[in-house]
């Protein structure tokens, strides 16, 4: 399994629906332009095809800017190493690092999926915050490759260049120290998440696909940001910074750039939109 890539804490996950919005704007310098996308990494295949304004940036564009290096993502390789950091080698096991009522609930919650807590011992609490993202999202029909995926593979096949702000090992070392202030309090937030995702997927659907970020937000940012500050600090705030210089000289070369970065990204007060906007640069839906 693509872990890296499949975390409702890491990434907004929504699907598409068949309507004319579609989360990807287009950014203006004086002389140059971008085109910036809300990417789903992870999708149903009644999601397909994807809305227009995505190939329309796509097609517009002469380099695909990512996350991170997709390919080398899903080497096995690279699984192996995530594997290696993310599985206690010694000795240590998950009911000795958090707190009792969190095991308790971990337990509980696994259980009511016909998982053994037993299978999971072993892992690191930011491996098992994955899985269960992963797990609920395949339950509910998120099985197909996502946007990220789907255009990586098509600006393979025209030949265009590909980069990207994140290198795989940058991402890992985010995925290893996730939740190192607060264990527990990860797990929590996490099982709580999971037991939200039937009830979120239609509204995180209709805002994301219809380019509401005010919308997005109130749904999902909000609260993330009021009760876990430092992992909000650490997932978007300290990495949408990072990528700003880079993209700021992307609006100030020739080439045409489309920048596919997940939805939490580009929604909320201290979104990447948000912050190029506040630097004067136009910004518009498609």
């Amino acid at each position: 399994m693509r872990l890296l890539k499949r975390c409702s804490l890491l990434i907004l996950v929504v699907t598409a629906l068949n309507t004319q919005a579609a989360s990807v704007w287009k950014v203006s310098s004086d002389q140059h332009t971008v085109y910036i996308g809300g990417t789903i990494h992870l999708l149903s295949p009644d999601d397909y095809p994807l809305p227009q304004e995505y190939d329309s940036a796509f097609e517009a564009a002469d380099t695909l800017v990512f996350e991170t290096d997709i390919a080398a993502v899903n080497s096995i390789e690279f699984q192996q190493k995530m594997m290696s950091q993310l599985v206690y080698a010694d000795g240590t096991t998950l009911d000795k690092v958090l707190k009792p009522q969190t095991f308790a609930n971990l337990k509980q919650h696994l259980a009511a999926r016909n998982v053994p807590i037993e299978a999971m011992l072993q892992l690191k609490p930011s491996l098992i915050a994955l899985t269960l993202s992963v797990m609920e999202l395949q339950a509910l029909g998120f099985t197909s490759e996502g946007v990220d995926q789907f255009y990586s593979t098509k600006a393979l096949t025209a030949g265009k260049p590909q980069t990207w702000f994140e290198t795989p090992d940058d991402q890992l070392a985010f995925i290893v120290g996730l939740g190192k202030e607060d264990e527990s309090a990860m797990i929590d937030y996490t099982i709580k998440d999971v037991a939200q995702m039937p009830d979120m997927i239609n509204v995180m659907r209709s805002s994301w696909l219809a380019g509401d970020m005010a919308t997005l937000a109130a749904a999902t940012i909000d609260e993330f940001k009021a009760n876990y500050p430092q992992i909000y600090q650490d997932l978007l705030v300290s990495r949408n910074n990072l990528w700003m210089p880079k993209i700021i000289k992307m609006l100030n070369d020739k080439p045409v750039e489309y920048i596919l970065v997940g939805a939490m990204h580009l929604a909320g007060p201290d979104s990447v939109l948000v912050k190029l906007a506040e630097q004067g640069y136009k910004v518009e839906k498609l």
